[in-house]
């Protein structure tokens, strides 16, 4: 079986686990700041909080920026359901702006368009999240521009794109954003098992989210509204959540970053080699933006259905049933049932419909083979009927 993704574990990550499972410190402990660190020496980011997904981490971005109730969150559709449940969660409305057709990430033409019908409306966006899918960066100047032009601000959900960068520059380092979340998940670039980080170059956005990601509680005397009453002190200055990442899983992370350039140099040849194999085939391979340095989370194809005789739904089932765990990125969140019980419906998105009917995900991960490539390879030809 050939998995869409899947983590990569060598014996120095199994070694950094165990050390900590011989250690006194399983849940808060000195890996936590020193995966942090390594993150931030990555991106060049002020700061960062690890936390135990890219959901929460994303949940209490969004609670730092202040939204609330009244207000807009908008996003891609093209993208998990968490880059908009995100704003539920704080009470706030949602919203979507449709992707462009060649990088498949939010369009800042179609952003701009829907900016000047919201201004009109007095219904402006409070946050915008544009959402890095694949690995490939959104155009984020173009969307900063406009965040200072409208007045909103920017959570980058880059999720997928840690190891990228942006017009030669690491993803994540805050320089068009207020904040960028990681994940760690298994099958993303590197893995804490569980796991995610929000960035920022913010001191006052980087308290907040240490607070909302362990209770609201601190034990810095210049947060606190009343002096310490002893070494045991701490307060509940506002309302957090349990989000904390483990030291079991920050020192697999330190383990992991340090092959993370290697992953994504690696995860580039892949997807050169698949450019050569498949460039003969009814499909449209993904195209990269001359500005971005993908991080290849995923290698996504589109199938040209006018010219094969196999549908969607029969090519991605004769993959599977050749054990090529091939998936799809993503459902659009618009038409899931619960986004239609808000109004949502079909056609609302085209781009992000017309994507979803033709996409699939092919294996991506660095551990593939050549061999391994090529049964992929073969497997689509046959499963396209050709």
């Amino acid at each position: 079986m050939i998995r869409y993704g899947q983590q990569d574990i060598n014996q120095a990550d199994i070694e950094a686990v165990i050390a900590v499972l011989k250690s006194v410190n399983l849940t808060q402990g000195p890996n936590i700041p020193r995966f942090q660190q390594c993150v931030i020496a990555h991106t060049g980011a002020k700061h960062a909080v690890a936390v135990n997904s890219a959901t929460s981490a994303l949940h209490i971005a969004c609670l730092s920026l202040g939204l609330g109730p009244g207000d807009w969150l908008w996003t891609s559709p093209n993208t998990f359901v968490a880059s908009a449940n995100c704003g539920l969660y704080c009470g706030a409305k949602v919203d979507f702006v449709d992707i462009d057709p060649r990088t498949y990430n939010l369009c800042p033409k179609a952003l701009e368009i829907k900016l000047n019908e919201a201004e009109k409306a007095g219904k402006l966006p409070k946050i915008v999240v544009p959402v890095h899918l694949s690995g490939q960066p959104c155009d984020m100047e173009a969307i900063h521009a406009l965040s200072l032009r409208y007045g909103f601000k920017i959570i980058e959900d880059a999720s997928h794109a840690i190891g990228g960068m942006y017009k030669g520059e690491p993803i994540g380092n805050g320089r068009y954003s207020d904040i960028t979340v990681f994940s760690f998940h298994p099958v993303k670039i590197i893995t804490t098992a569980e796991g995610g980080m929000a960035l920022t170059n913010s001191d006052e956005l980087a308290t907040k989210l240490g607070l909302f990601h362990s209770h609201g509680i601190t034990r810095d005397p210049a947060l606190m509204t009343r002096p310490m009453e002893g070494p045991w002190y701490y307060q509940q200055v506002d309302l957090g959540y349990n989000y904390r990442m483990t030291d079991i899983q920050a020192a697999l992370g330190v383990s992991q970053i340090s092959r993370l350039n290697h992953y994504v140099a690696r995860r580039h040849e892949i997807a050169a080699r698949y450019n050569e194999l498949l460039a003969d085939l009814p499909l449209v391979l993904p195209w990269q933006h001359p500005d971005s340095y993908s991080a290849f989370h995923l290698y996504v194809i589109r199938l040209k259905l006018n010219e094969i005789s196999r549908s969607h739904l029969q090519v991605f089932e004769a993959l599977r049933a050749k054990d090529i765990m091939v998936n799809l990125h993503y459902i659009p969140v618009h038409t899931q049932p619960f986004y239609q019980k808000m109004g949502f419906k079909h056609g609302d998105y085209p781009e992000a419909e017309r994507y979803y009917r033709e996409a699939i995900s092919i294996p991506m991960y660095p551990t593939l083979t050549n061999a391994e490539q090529d049964e992929v390879v073969n497997a689509l030809r046959e499963a396209m009927g050709l």
